[in-house]
């Protein structure tokens, strides 16, 4: 069997190293043109902030791909010939294949603004979007963020580094309107105020301006402010690359259209990853999922299928995590960013604006718990796995808490706080605080 995979992002190289598993004797080829080995995506703003160097981003020594007998190509993948199982390099060659992945990711998304091809306008995505901030900032007084998200955060962070005036322009009242509710937003903004980043809420982009030298002067809101920089990343969200799948009998919507199996229309042909749009999405998914862990979880689900072993795509409860500035930032399972109807929630804060929690609860017996919101503490991804799968008490899950906490030792513990909170907002759930036996004492419903 050859199996050759586009893109050697976490889907592709998860994939690959699970086919070499279960087929030994497999030959597994990786294409990609974005460079020439596989590297951490979420590491890339710590190359550029100084607190790594570019090799150790690469999770696999050079030796790695000889090893396990991973052939790779550096090189772009032009065309796809689905009919006779013929993919076209932008290098002059063909290459056949028995089973072709489909892994090509993301790419920053645009909106026709005017002036947005100008030198010095770029999202972040890849290596090249690192290579062109390093070379299009050095020297630069100011940069202008366009977009909210996790990403918007990180180009703050990353000019404010290197002692580049940030300004963030966010078309919504709060940061991360669609995602966050107000109180862990207001958190994030204490962030933002306190590394000195000035965010313009309510203010949306118009139009980049160039100088002689087609690169960017100003960018014009639309209240027809003019705001003087020299630099704009757009964090504006991303979308599925689709270049290779349209030039192809792939079927295609808004990603790579696939079935439970991550297949698509053509027998041998599967995609999985960022590019992967799911035709009929479990209860309460999102038809594309755009995240590190289910980009890994589908790479590893592919290749079983792919070997003959047919396995169906589960996610599990949704997960994600960040860091804004110094806050960290967790997410489980159900947190809508604002009322939803069957849900409660409870939250709390410390009064440092530093820490807090937000626990989402149906509102119908048992009252058991759907989803967590953490911001400055951080709690076992094990432990609220399992009480949201098994429908845990809301009572049950705030009296043994401290089971889930997962701070380093000597830190502050606020499980006395939360509780005493939570029996004051919810008298009907009365709770008593258990207290955990060890560090790493775990609880099981």
């Amino acid at each position: 069997m050859h199996l050759v995979i586009i893109g050697n992002g976490i889907t592709g190289v998860t994939c690959a190293m699970a086919v070499r598993q279960l087929q030994p004797d497999a030959q597994i080829t990786i294409i990609s043109s974005e460079s020439a080995h596989h590297y951490s995506r979420t590491a890339l703003m710590y190359v550029y902030m100084g607190h790594l160097r570019p090799q150790d981003i690469k999770p696999y020594g050079d030796w790695f791909w000889d090893e396990n007998r991973l052939g790779l190509v550096h090189a772009t993948a032009t065309a796809l010939n689905t009919a006779e199982n013929l993919l076209t390099l932008d290098n002059g060659t063909t290459l056949s294949y028995d089973h072709l992945l489909l892994a090509t990711g993301s790419e920053s998304k645009r909106y026709n603004w005017p002036g947005q091809d100008l030198a010095g306008v770029q999202g972040l995505y890849g290596l090249p979007d690192l290579e062109a901030m390093t070379r299009d900032t050095h020297g630069i007084s100011r940069g202008v963020v366009v977009g909210g998200g996790l990403i918007g955060v990180e180009l703050a962070e990353m000019l404010h580094s290197r002692g580049i005036e940030p300004l963030v322009l966010v078309r919504d009242s709060r940061y991360w309107g669609g995602v966050l509710p107000p109180e862990e937003a207001n958190l994030v903004d204490r962030q933002f105020e306190e590394n000195h980043v000035p965010v313009r809420y309510n203010t949306q982009l118009r139009e980049i301006l160039g100088d002689a030298h087609g690169r960017v002067r100003a960018v014009v809101t639309t209240s027809g402010e003019e705001i003087a920089c020299q630099w704009v990343g757009l964090a504006t969200g991303v979308a599925p690359n689709l270049a290779l799948a349209h030039t192809s009998t792939v079927e295609t919507d808004r990603g790579i259209l696939v079935d439970e199996y991550l297949r698509t229309n053509i027998p041998n042909v599967y995609a999985a990853g960022d590019c992967a749009q799911h035709r009929q999405p479990g209860a309460g998914e999102v038809a594309i999922e755009q995240l590190w862990y289910t980009g890994r979880m589908q790479g590893e689900t592919v290749a079983h299928t792919i070997c003959g072993q047919s396995t169906p795509y589960r996610r599990g409860v949704w997960f994600n995590s960040a860091k804004f500035f110094n806050l960290e930032y967790q997410t489980y399972g159900q947190a809508p960013a604002g009322p939803t109807p069957g849900l409660d929630s409870f939250y709390w804060e410390h009064p440092s604006g530093r820490v807090a929690l937000r626990v989402y609860f149906s509102t119908g017996a048992p009252a058991a718990v759907v989803g967590f919101n953490t911001l400055g503490l951080r709690l076992r991804h094990d432990v609220c796995e399992q009480w949201i799968r098994q429908a845990t008490p809301v009572a049950t899950v705030m009296a043994h808490l401290g089971a889930a906490n997962f701070d380093p030792e000597f830190f502050p513990q606020h499980e006395r706080a939360i509780v005493a909170d939570f029996n004051q907002q919810f008298p009907q759930h009365p709770v008593m605080l258990k207290q955990k036996k060890g560090l790493f004492a775990r609880f099981t419903h």
